[in-house]
């Protein structure tokens, strides 16, 4: 069942005679505007200096147990690595059980993260006791976020299944950011398996890391149409999506002019789908790729122009000037295209900028 809106509030106030049909319009609007700018209920993502404290603490724990772990960190043997990983596990995931029953919702989710962070170092350890290493050589844990490799498959399954039951027993949004993350490696890994060939060269993987991209900010998109009450779970998967996008977009070695101009394009796109979907990662994605194109132009084609300084200068200040109308406007810009939209269109925009209907 749909939860009721304040607009569906205010509607039946007009059917009531209570308010005419002029003020239902001007409360419409008013309430549009705020629904619009306003974070989704529940645990929507902070960024004052304790969230940050927590979600550094958080990435320097799956950090040390993991990208950065060292050579020294496989000499214990695979036995005291497995054990390793099941007590952190298990400290992890009690701890942040007991935050999320008091209401710490972030640091227990963080921590419930990084109880599903060991699950790498975990399967690792399974595998080599079970004589199946994913390596050739000892001590090479760490390889498994350098390297893309099909031995690692399993890691990135069983992970993405520790991350989707801890999602089930603990709404945490953050925890789509991990499963996002082992997706994309595992689209790096599947990939030249499916397609018969033993290894793929830069520009293909960053291909894939595009389409990759374009699929997880489809997924984000169809979670955003409609509003959940225990988080933004659209958020991470957003962010995850566009890095792996634009990533790959921007790692496209395009020889000629129309392709780099049509690479500014799509960043120009970007920037109009953050006010469509009311996603500011978007447009900065998009401001950042626009500013990379202007820079090739200054460095490249006009780089014995006297004028393109200057020009470039404005085009900068014009970039600032746009942020600064978005800032005030971004609300007013959000209503005015609700109001423009067909109601067809309209159901295709995210749940919080149709104004608050799940």
């Amino acid at each position: 069942m749909s939860a009721r809106s304040p607009i569906d509030d205010l509607a039946a106030a007009r059917d009531a005679g209570v308010i005419d049909a002029e003020t239902f319009e001007r409360l419409t609007r008013f309430l549009a505007a705020r629904l619009a700018t306003a974070p989704p209920a529940g645990a929507a993502p902070r960024y004052d200096f304790v969230h940050m404290l927590w979600y550094a603490g958080a990435l320097i724990v799956l950090g040390a147990m993991g990208m950065f772990s060292t050579m020294a960190f496989g000499l214990w043997g695979d036995g005291a690595l497995l054990a390793t990983a099941a007590i952190y596990a298990a400290v992890f995931l009690a701890a942040g059980a007991v935050l999320w029953r008091r209401g710490l919702r972030t640091p227990g989710g963080l921590l419930v993260t990084c109880a599903v962070g060991m699950a790498p170092l975990a399967i690792y350890s399974l595998q080599s006791l079970l004589g199946h290493s994913p390596i050739d050589a000892p001590g090479g844990y760490r390889d498994f976020y350098i390297w893309i490799k099909s031995s690692w498959l399993p890691m990135e399954l069983g992970t993405i299944a520790a991350a989707s039951l801890a999602l089930m027993v603990f709404p945490f949004p953050f925890l789509t950011m991990i499963i996002a993350f082992c997706l994309w490696f595992l689209s790096m890994d599947l990939t030249p398996w499916l397609m018969g060939v033993d290894d793929f060269t830069f520009d293909q993987r960053a291909t894939v890391s595009m389409y990759f991209g374009l699929v997880v900010i489809a997924l984000a998109w169809l979670i955003d149409l409609r509003k959940w009450k225990n988080g933004d779970f659209a958020f991470w998967l957003h962010l995850g999506g566009l890095m792996a996008f634009w990533g790959g977009l921007t790692m496209q070695h395009s020889g000629s002019e129309l392709g780099k101009a049509l690479y500014c394009l799509v960043n120009v796109g970007l920037v109009f789908l953050s006010i469509f979907l009311m996603r500011r990662a978007y447009a900065v994605f998009g401001a950042v790729g626009v500013t990379m194109y202007l820079g090739y132009l200054s460095s490249e084609v006009f780089k014995d122009s006297i004028l393109f300084p200057f020009a470039l200068s404005g085009v900068g200040v014009a970039l600032i000037a746009f942020g600064l109308v978005f800032h005030k406007y971004g609300p007013a810009l959000g209503v005015a295209l609700r109001e423009l939209l067909p109601e067809h269109s309209q159901r295709l925009r995210p749940a919080h900028a149709r104004g608050g209907d799940s």
